[in-house]
């Protein structure tokens, strides 16, 4: 995917959860549309919208305050929002910003079905 290409986002309906699939970089010039695809999954009313980040090799920090402010919509809302599959490089920037402990991060989407 190359810069200023829109961002890909996979949409699946699993039972209770919606399963976002997100491929390529979350930056500055993507996270709103990250943010709308949040949006309208949680519109749905799901009980819980799992963000599968298997085919992301790259988020900045306008990417990860996305999933912060979705973070905050689900637990005003009572769902759940929960992350998981992280490249190593995405992953360090949860451990350096110390968002580990405050999202729900599992290692497959079959975990954060279940999470």
């Amino acid at each position: 995917m190359s810069p200023g290409e829109p961002l890909q986002i996979l949409q699946e309906r699993r039972g209770e959860a919606i399963v976002l699939q997100p491929q390529g970089d979350v930056d500055l010039s993507r996270s709103p549309q990250m943010r709308q695809s949040l949006a309208s999954a949680a519109a749905a009313r799901p009980q819980r919208v799992v963000v599968d980040l298997s085919k992301v090799p790259y988020m900045d920090s306008s990417g990860v305050a996305t999933l912060v402010e979705s973070l905050q919509h689900a637990r005003r809302d009572g769902w759940r929002l929960v992350i998981c599959d992280l490249h190593p490089k995405v992953r360090s920037i949860f451990q350096i910003a110390k968002l580990e402990g405050v999202f729900t991060i599992c290692d497959s989407v079959e975990a954060a079905l279940s999470a």
